[in-house]
């Protein structure tokens, strides 16, 4: 799976985010455009919506390319001829390893153009982390940590892939696609070692923390009695606390993932 596949397919869920928190852009209703520039070699834009009295127009790039002015000037004129009367909004979104340097702009005597281009590896990855979407959390690889351990980071992303994804299927989707964004970060493998770290929680275990709790009360209702239900509700709960333990072997976090306090967690462990 290529890296500007997937980012394609993740911007379709995440579009608002990524103009909130790469380009500072707020905005309500927007409208996917499907255009075919057919003077362009690429055909279409990586994104390209309308929002309000804005186009704006977005390409993914992971490595420097010399020739960035002047694909961009190209789009822009293709992206004129058709809206006039918008205001064009254009960026490229640089994820590669190395460091951006690809010029902003083209002039000349009697040309001038200029577009944005934004480095991923600038913006804090907590922006996406707080994010209740699996594809922002597959975004957070490509941000800046600061100064926060990669391997901690990487273990929070993983389990709340867990947390939000419908089924094992998509999880593993969101993993090979965490996987190949890694390598911009050369994270593969510590991705791969944190994985291993996880590989005895099985998606009947940890799906998320509320299945586990309607799967305890489903048992509680088959024997028909309230006492059955909080019975199944704590099974389960100790089940998965054990199972978050052998993974993390930190109290502390584990009580934080099931937002309870770490007395009621040890009781839980007994």
């Amino acid at each position: 799976m290529k890296k500007d596949i997937i980012l394609k397919d993740i911007t379709k869920e995440t579009v608002k985010d990524i103009l909130k928190y790469f380009i500072g852009l707020e905005v309500n209703d927007i409208e996917f455009l499907d255009i075919e520039f057919e003077k362009i070699e690429s055909r279409k834009a990586d994104v390209l919506v309308k929002a309000s009295d804005k186009i704006i127009h977005i390409e993914f790039q992971s490595n420097n390319d010399y020739n960035m002015p002047v694909r961009m000037a190209r789009y822009f004129l293709e992206i004129y001829s058709r809206f006039k009367d918008y205001e064009i909004l254009q960026y490229v979104i640089f994820i590669g390893k190395s460091k951006n340097y690809m010029k902003d702009e083209i002039k000349t005597k009697y040309f001038n153009f200029k577009y944005n281009i934004i480095d991923v590896k600038t913006i804090p990855c907590d922006r996406f982390l707080k994010i209740d979407k699996p594809e922002a959390l597959v975004l957070a690889i490509l941000c800046d940590f600061g100064d926060k351990n990669p391997k901690e980071i990487i273990k929070n992303i993983l389990l709340r892939l867990y947390h939000l994804t419908k089924n094992e299927n998509d999880f593993k989707r969101y993993i090979l696609m965490l996987e190949e964004l890694s390598t911009s970060r050369d994270l593969k493998e510590a991705i791969k070692e944190e994985e291993m770290g996880l590989q005895h929680l099985t998606w009947e275990d940890l799906p998320s923390y509320e299945i586990g709790l309607e799967k305890g009360m489903e048992k509680g209702m088959e024997k028909g009695i309230e006492k059955g239900m909080e019975k199944g509700k704590m099974l389960a709960m100790k089940e998965i606390a054990n199972k978050l333990i052998l993974a993390f072997k930190d109290e502390k976090k584990v009580a934080s993932i099931l937002e309870i306090d770490e007395k009621t967690l040890r009781e839980l462990l007994k």
